[in-house]
């Protein structure tokens, strides 16, 4: 089979594959400009009869459950990432299936980790033809080299919901990896030896998967309580040594920058945020697990702590920093689709006002609405951005893909967009002419900080006129880029091929761009 053909520019002006691993696909239209008929997804009919009275579904291994499931060539196996570079069982998973002979399968994770990195061996042995999901480190410079069968697929987390429910990805065979469970197959992941916080990024795998396959470490007697996963949608139970290592889930630095640029990045945007109208009694934000993103929230408690008021909620990766703004009264709810530390756990196991979410509720674009429109302020970070305010997170400066896209193209639809940058990393500038990969249109981007000065798109007219006699130091894209580049010089385009190794898919499941394969030196 070739691995892609019909090549179209699309509205944002790339060169993308429309047909690829075998499928006709949509190029991107636009921002809300794809609109999609016809009716979701449904998995087969089940019954009952089929099932154990007793309600027990445990089998023996998971090689044993693949094997009751019905695996054979060329199926799609999907696992999630909750425990982030601590996952101990998809690996398990293609041992057995490489055990088995079985080859061509497609892998769907809700994202990748180094952890990972053996599945390298069966991709090339054939056992995996191709990956369609977030991709980082190992696997993302495999994959930039040229080397994967298949084409791979890159997919926001919402984006993921919505190719399983739109019925554009058929998932065969759904394992789910559990830190606590019955044998009925209801689980949670906030309590258990392995506890990862929540299983949201498994939502979709259970209700639209032929075969559901829990696997856990932890087996208590039914019900398991709370439920996160609901054992109706389940076929087998595997209980297993060990799940996950809770200890690795922890992402990003999870601590403050001790950077001065990164500290004077984090004080201008909270500036920023105040100075817009943003910081006030009710106000929602969502900011990641790095130092620069963190520092910014320990601003927001101090604002709202000395103005006695409170965020209505935190849209989260947790982790120890919302817990205790939650937990001091400076907001009602914490919103969590992944939880970053162990602290973030131990919250949602007993703070009501720390909910667990998926992304059905808070990203998926095609879904009676979603709540990331709802937040008053995101802030996300980029490996590049353009003088379009165009953006990416996938690909660095020399053209490798080592970054998945994760929930960052949906969060862009909040009321506004902040990207707090290094104006440069390593001597390259961060501000370029054009992004190498597009994964976020510069339409829904607002604003960019740099310890050097802050853009604002020329799209928010609204914006530039609050901030016509700040004190902050507010320029146009294009003369950051003439700083970035009077101090590194103009940076030389990566050297790539015209083979594409990857294609970016937009959150309404349309062709946003294509990763080429680099060159080697």
């Amino acid at each position: 089979m070739k691995k892609y053909d019909k090549l179209v520019t699309n509205a944002a002006g790339r060169v993308v594959p429309v047909f690829f691993n075998g499928k006709e696909h949509t190029p991107y239209m636009g921002v809300g400009k794809y609109k999609p008929t016809g009716r979701k997804y449904a998995p087969p009919i089940a019954t009952c009869a089929d099932y154990p009275a007793d309600g027990d579904k445990r089998v023996p291994s998971i090689k044993e459950a693949l094997i009751r499931a019905g695996i054979k060539d060329g199926m799609t196996i999907s696992s999630h990432h909750h425990f982030r570079n601590g996952d101990l069982i998809a690996v398990q998973v293609f041992d057995a299936a490489h055990e088995l002979g079985i080859k061509d399968l497609v892998w769907y994770p809700s994202a990748s980790f180094p952890c990972q990195e053996r599945m390298i061996e069966y991709l090339e042995d054939g056992t995996i033809n191709r990956i369609e999901g977030s991709m980082n480190g190992p696997l993302g410079k495999f994959t930039s080299e040229g080397k994967m069968k298949g084409m791979s697929v890159l997919r926001s987390h919402g984006g993921r919901y919505q190719a399983v429910q739109d019925g554009d990805v058929h998932i065969d065979i759904a394992i789910i990896a559990a830190p606590t469970a019955d044998p009925f197959g209801n689980a949670t992941g906030d309590r258990g030896p392995a506890a990862c916080g929540l299983l949201g990024f498994a939502l979709a795998d259970s209700q639209y998967a032929d075969r559901v396959i829990v696997v856990t470490d932890n087996i208590v007697p039914f019900p398991c309580i709370p439920w996160q996963i609901h054992g109706n949608y389940v076929d087998f139970v595997v209980e297993v040594d060990q799940v996950g290592i809770p200890e690795r889930i922890i992402s990003g630095t999870t601590e403050i920058t001790k950077s001065p640029d990164r500290l004077l990045i984090a004080e201008m945007t909270a500036q920023f945020c105040d100075e817009a109208g943003i910081v006030k009694d009710g106000f929602s934000y969502q900011a990641g697990a790095g130092g620069t993103a963190l520092s910014i929230g320990i601003y927001f408690e101090q604002m709202l702590r000395e103005r006695k008021i409170k965020a209505r909620f935190i849209r989260a990766g947790s982790n120890k920093y919302p817990v205790k703004m939650l937990e001091d009264g400076l907001v009602d709810y914490i919103l969590d689709g992944q939880t970053f530390d162990l602290e973030g756990v131990r919250s949602m196991r007993e703070n009501p006002g720390h909910v667990n979410t998926s992304p059905f509720t808070s990203y998926n674009y095609h879904g009676k609405g979603n709540f990331a429109s709802m937040v008053d302020v995101v802030i996300l970070g980029a490996t590049e951005v353009d003088v379009h305010f165009n953006a990416n997170v996938v690909t660095h400066s020399d053209g490798y893909l080592l970054h998945g896209i994760g929930g960052w193209q949906n969060c862009l639809f909040s009321k506004c967009t902040i990207l707090p940058i290094p104006l440069f990393r390593d001597r390259m500038p961060v501000v370029v002419d054009e992004v190498t990969t597009l994964c976020g249109p510069g339409e829904l981007i607002d604003v960019i900080v740099t310890e050097r000065g802050i853009a604002i798109n020329p799209l928010r007219q609204d914006l530039i006129e609050k901030f016509k006699n700040t004190s902050l130091p507010v320029k146009t894209i294009e003369e950051l880029k003439a700083e970035a580049e009077k101090i590194c010089g103009k940076p030389s385009k990566p050297e790539l091929s015209d083979e594409i190794v990857s294609v970016i898919k937009w959150v309404d499941g349309t062709v946003l761009d294509a990763v080429r394969k680099v060159n080697p030196k």
